[in-house]
């Protein structure tokens, strides 16, 4: 591979439905950047990979979300995450998502379980509790959201971004490079509720109601941006 490209660490896949109809994670993620459309994008299926590649001269790396929990103990996620502390160690920029956001806390030494609010699913409003190049200023907005497990803990260092109503940490940023939020900006209210009503039967049996959820998803631009500024960030910093 040739420098600089963006490296996208897959973990998992969208639902059916909605990967039928837009792709996988490493499609979503590169739609919303179109201001690196022409920069080289690799995805790199690390569920399938006994041997990483070191990923140290990239502009950028992002993980995935995925079904998976990070508590599983998988060889593939125990190989990642080791990779991953190597890369924040070395200031390559790193932004994880869902999954990949609870994969940089609990590699660096933060705690991540089932969240004891719930789950969060459908759109749900994004609250900055401190500023940062990544995340902005001042106010929120709204994001999609579909998961489970949280980071609990954090690690050492690591500094809250933001948060929604049921998760504290949805925003963090773990290093001078390393980013992590556990809503998808990436998801969009087309996508956002397909994964609902793949969901339904589990979110009735739950307590939430499907059809409310449906209704209340919007695209969520503001969050879908956060990955172009990542990018952005991660690009000025190769100039520098």
């Amino acid at each position: 591979m040739t420098p600089p490209y963006i490296a996208v660490l897959v973990t998992g896949d969208p639902v059916p439905t909605a990967r039928a109809l837009r792709g996988g994670f490493a499609d979503l993620i590169r739609a919303t950047a179109p201001a690196f459309a022409d920069t080289a994008w690799h995805a790199f299926d690390v569920r399938e990979l006994e041997l990483l590649p070191e990923l140290t001269d990239a502009l950028a790396v992002i993980v995935t979300g995925s079904a998976f929990s990070v508590t599983d103990g998988l060889p593939w996620i125990e190989r990642t995450a080791a990779r991953l502390r190597e890369l924040v160690r070395l200031e390559v920029p790193v932004l994880g998502i869902c999954f990949g956001h609870q994969l940089l806390g609990q590699a660096l030494g933060g705690l991540v379980g089932p969240n004891p609010l719930g789950r969060e699913m459908g759109t749900v409003q994004f609250a900055i509790s401190k500023a940062d190049p990544l995340t902005g200023t001042s106010r929120g907005f709204v994001v999609n959201s579909t998961h489970v497990d949280v980071v609990a803990e954090l690690p050492a260092g690591a500094e809250v971004l933001g948060r929604t109503a049921l998760d504290p940490h949805a925003a963090v940023r773990f290093g001078p490079c390393a980013w992590g939020v556990q809503f998808h900006p990436e998801i969009d209210e087309a996508v956002m509720q397909l994964y609902i009503e793949t969901r339904a039967a589990l979110l009735l049996e739950e307590g939430f109601d499907p059809l409310a959820l449906v209704r209340n998803s919007v695209d969520t631009p503001e969050a879908a941006a956060l990955i172009g500024q990542f990018l952005r960030l991660a690009a000025e910093r190769r100039a520098r």
